[in-house]
């Protein structure tokens, strides 16, 4: 996928991933790679950042917490906040539009060439 089409679904991605419950890091990334059947491989190095800006925002809350279990080591929950909601309908709003708009044309134009095609 290219970066900049990641980059701009991360944020919709993460919280409605946020708004289904509150998560840890590595089930968020994950709960990525499921919802995109295997297309999305996001790493701890994109996660993470976008987890810290979204609580700069307003639109996620972490707090520390240990596992059950005795062996369970303490992890870093985050959660959805009201304004992420908020932030979240917005997203969603603007990509309902712009997939609408992608599909429309998309299904106006001719079917796509078929890919033994394009290796020849």
């Amino acid at each position: 996928m290219p970066k900049d089409l990641v980059a701009a679904s991360a944020t919709p991605l993460v919280l409605g991933i946020l708004s289904e419950g509150e998560n840890y890091g590595y089930a968020i990334l994950k709960r990525v790679n499921q919802l995109s059947s295997g297309e999305l491989e996001w790493t701890d190095g994109m996660l993470y950042p976008l987890l810290h800006r979204l609580e700069r925002l307003g639109y996620a809350e972490a707090a520390w917490k240990v596992p059950s279990g005795s062996r369970a080591r303490r992890r870093k929950y985050y959660r959805i906040t009201e304004s992420g909601r908020q932030a979240l309908a917005e997203q969603r709003r603007q990509w309902t539009v712009i997939t609408g708009a992608l599909q429309g044309l998309w299904h106006e134009m001719s079917p796509p060439p078929s890919p033994a095609l394009l290796k020849g």
